[in-house]
């Protein structure tokens, strides 16, 4: 194997495959790259057995075909510090990886490329063409609702759910859920839900960088695969039922409160400073046309903030844990949100004023 390639065309697939890796493996060739040409294409593939992402690169030059694999931070970080616009000369010699540019010249211990696992690939069951853009909103407008170590497994990942031309997403950690939907053409009339494991999730989103670009995603049984131009990404589906999301969508709140999504946005992460460091709770006090958020902690500090909002409800008062209120607003975009209450034990339903392609519960806080 001997191939040349610019340091830029070779350092961005090689640093979103490194994204993928873990530094600490049980299976040595685990922390490896597989590194592999063939005609005048480079591929690239890390993977920790759950999650698995190939890069490819056009090489300019003529190749030598071959593969190997290398340990993979070790060759990025060797890119990384290489200088600009650098031509870089990779040569397999005597099962030694010989990387030079410039005066430099480094070489790197390899494990063959037979040892290097691959996810297996089961029949696809359903595909779909998506625009990049419109995939990511929706993981990065739900995304900050999953789990992170859940005993619960199947929530910590995100819901995709397919049903006729719609594609939704949900992630719930037992205190709060998000939902998001968009419009898609797909051809499938019953619903059909996977559940994507966290980390899954979190590479998907970094792979879409290109927002006219299109990316094909396969859904299997086991497995779900996105394919854009340049990359392949694979991720193993949690088996679980995910909990159903719509029994917990609060129904028949009367009071309705309409505000400036910035104005909400910066009186609570002030009022946020004085809550209660482990807890994170604040109170809401509704009262006609004005919203009084307090707080208060151990040290007997206080915070107070009024605003003035859209209301003509009877008064209410309920408590939540701010940082999922700030989670929400965060990720919304319309100058205007609403927040549908019904007493202060159940959920918040809170959406964009004008749109309903999201909504999201938080549950309240007995304070």
């Amino acid at each position: 194997m001997h191939f040349t390639i610019q340091r830029e065309a070779l350092l961005k697939p090689l640093q979103l495959v490194a994204g993928v890796v873990e530094r600490r493996q049980t299976l040595p060739v685990l922390s490896n790259v597989l590194l592999v040409v063939q005609g005048q294409q480079l591929s690239l593939t890390g993977t920790d057995l759950e999650v698995e992402l190939v890069g490819r690169v056009q090489l300019e030059e003529p190749a030598e075909p071959g593969e190997i694999t290398v340990p993979a931070r070790k060759l990025m970080d060797i890119c990384k510090s290489l200088p600009n616009d650098v031509l870089i000369d990779i040569k397999l010699d005597e099962q030694k990886l010989v990387v030079k540019a410039g005066r430099s010249r480094f070489t790197l211990s390899t494990l063959p490329a037979n040892d290097f696992p691959t996810v297996e690939e089961g029949p696809g069951s359903l595909t779909c063409n998506l625009e990049q853009s419109r995939l990511r909103r929706l993981i990065e407008r739900t995304s900050f609702a999953m789990a992170q170590q859940d005993v619960r497994y199947y929530l910590n990942g995100m819901l995709l759910e397919v049903s006729t031309d719609t594609l939704r997403a949900v992630a719930t950690d037992g205190h709060r859920l998000a939902m998001c939907s968009m419009r898609a053409d797909i051809g499938q009339a019953d619903r059909h839900q996977v559940i994507v494991p966290r980390k899954g999730i979190l590479e998907l989103a970094r792979l879409l960088t290109e927002p006219d670009g299109m990316v094909s995603i396969v859904l299997g049984q086991h497995h779900i695969r996105a394919t854009t131009g340049e990359f392949t990404f694979t991720s193993k589906l949690v088996d679980g039922k995910f909990p159903d999301y719509e029994r917990v969508l609060p129904k028949g709140g009367d009071k309705l409160v309409v505000g400036d999504r910035q104005a909400l946005r910066e009186a609570f992460s002030r009022t946020a400073i004085l809550s209660n460091e482990k807890y994170r709770g604040i109170r809401l006090q509704l009262a006609n046309a004005q919203l009084k958020i307090q707080a208060n902690n151990p040290e007997q500090e206080e915070a107070e903030e009024e605003i003035s909002v859209e209301y003509n409800g009877s008064s209410l008062e309920i408590g939540f844990n701010v940082s999922y209120l700030l989670d929400v607003l965060g990720v919304m975009t319309t100058e205007q949100v609403r927040l549908i209450l019904s007493d202060s034990n159940s959920s918040a339903l809170l959406q964009e004023a004008d749109n309903d392609d999201s909504a999201y519960v938080v549950m309240p806080m007995r304070l």
